[in-house]
């Protein structure tokens, strides 16, 4: 009961502060309906393939958001009391180029920040420049590049550059 409790809890946060993309992977349940419950990757353009709905849209919305939407589209037509929880499985990747050991695409995780992501990717190059990180956040052009600190959190979809020093 208590990882239960727990895991509904860590759901209800992340669904109100993590907002859905192409290629992150969700698992849909549906109470007592296993022909309903599914794994699906969001295609780039926001939709998946669900069950008796078809294709529908759910980049840009919350966990809870497409529970709802889910609930409206099942409810009625072909089930009286749809009981659907939306969970993640895999978030979508962020970007690191520049000035360290492994530069490439790695798998969000929630709560990271400019440190972690350099950790992730090998850490600093012996030229890196400590100081000189920016980040071109999801969506954004490069025009939008602004400078940002280590402890500064990220977000799926970013790219960060690190910088090489002089000396």
């Amino acid at each position: 009961l208590f990882f239960l409790s727990f895991s509904l809890l860590h759901n209800a946060s992340h669904a109100q502060i993590y907002t859905l993309g192409s290629c992150d992977t969700v698992k849909i349940h549906v109470y007592q309906e296993p022909d309903l419950s599914i794994e699906a990757k969001i295609s780039n353009n926001g939709t998946i393939d669900f069950p008796l709905i078809g294709y529908i849209k759910i980049a840009g919305q919350s966990l809870a958001e497409t529970e709802a939407l889910l609930d409206k589209k099942l409810r009625g037509d072909y089930l009286i009391d749809p009981q659907i929880s939306v969970s993640m499985i895999a978030h979508r990747p962020f970007f690191i180029t520049g000035a360290v050991r492994k530069p490439g695409s790695y798998e969000y995780q929630p709560g990271m920040s400019a440190r972690q992501a350099i950790a992730v990717a090998g850490d600093f190059t012996d030229r890196a420049s400590k100081s000189k990180i920016s980040i071109i956040k999801e969506g954004e052009s490069t025009s939008n590049r602004r400078k940002i600190k280590l402890d500064e959190l990220i977000g799926p979809g970013d790219t960060i550059t690190v910088k090489e020093s002089l000396f």
